[in-house]
């Protein structure tokens, strides 16, 4: 976590890094497995779900913001259990 100094906010990229390490640090780490497909989920879920809501459940707006296409978009929607 930044420092009473550092005004400047964290990148997403610091976000996650110290939530892996605090995850880490938290488990038995002989029993972790599927770490790149929990990480995915855990991260996908919320992100599609943060999107929408600013899209205002547009999802050809939302595909664009995210980069992907709409089909693609409504596939992990519902794979997420979000579609309305």
């Amino acid at each position: 976590m930044s420092d009473d100094t550092d005004n400047k906010p964290q990148t997403l990229k610091q976000c996650v890094s110290e939530a892996l390490e605090e995850y880490l640090s938290q488990v038995d780490q002989e029993h972790i497995s599927e770490l790149y497909n929990m990480v995915l989920g855990e991260v996908e879920a919320p992100m599609l779900a943060v999107v929408m809501k600013h899209a205002r459940s547009n999802q050809s707006k939302a595909a664009a913001m995210l980069g992907l296409n709409r089909g693609t978009l409504r596939k992990k929607l519902r794979q997420y259990n979000l579609l309305d």
